[in-house]
């Protein structure tokens, strides 16, 4: 018999990056050949600019990826890359990968200020006893009623607004990036009730510490 309650449940929707910025480009593929089904030619790790979905790319022949480029890797005809290969588990990340993370991260999120200072405007509570603010590195109970008594005043309208209304949040956008390195790390062990939420990333396709 079945069970038209699981049927009719609603699956998260996943959206498709449209754009990444590389985070290292192998040209002549990885050192181990096992690293990838790709193996042997030219791959690029990724970044998404919407989930910031880590990815695996294969450039078009004949073309150089440079660090930091971003590369749009939506429908429809695409300059340099060939294929998606799909998603990169964070331990696979090469060492150059995982330095150059930071600052792709934070320009994503600096690229895209209004997007999350509306963040901070907006966000709610996920659970009965925990709010989404409490999910930023930094803020937690702390200064969460800060944010929300401020922001009922007057929407905050830029993360230089936010800083100074709030001096106590030296820097919303490092709070971000802090929480979206989080969310992206399967290599440490998250405890509580905060690690199974994921606000601005797609959870991992396996489970976190999964061997």
């Amino acid at each position: 018999m079945v069970d038209n309650r699981k049927r009719n449940e609603k699956k998260p929707t996943v959206k498709k990056e449209q754009y990444a910025v590389v985070l290292d480009y192998l040209s002549r593929g990885y050192v181990k050949s096992d690293m990838s089904k790709f193996g042997g030619k030219p791959i690029a790790q990724a970044i998404g600019t919407e989930q910031f979905t880590l990815l695996e790319l294969a450039p078009k022949n004949g073309v150089d990826l440079e660090i930091q480029d971003t590369v749009y890797i939506g429908k429809g005809k695409r300059d340099k890359i060939y294929r998606v290969l799909g998603r990169l588990d964070f331990e696979n990340l090469t060492a150059t990968s995982r330095i150059e993370l930071d600052y792709a991260i934070r320009d994503i999120v600096e690229a895209n200020e209004a997007k999350y200072v509306e963040f901070f405007n907006t966000t709610e509570s996920v659970s009965t006893r925990l709010h989404s603010l409490e999910l930023i590195p930094g803020i937690g109970k702390k200064y969460m009623w800060d944010i929300i008594n401020a922001r009922e005043e007057k929407p905050f309208e830029s993360f230089k607004d936010i800083t100074e209304r709030l001096p106590t949040l030296t820097d919303p956008a490092g709070m971000i990036v802090n929480r979206v390195k989080q969310e992206l790390d399967t290599t440490t062990i998250r405890r509580g009730n905060k690690g199974k939420y994921y606000i601005f990333t797609q959870p991992p396709k396996r489970p976190r510490n999964s061997r």
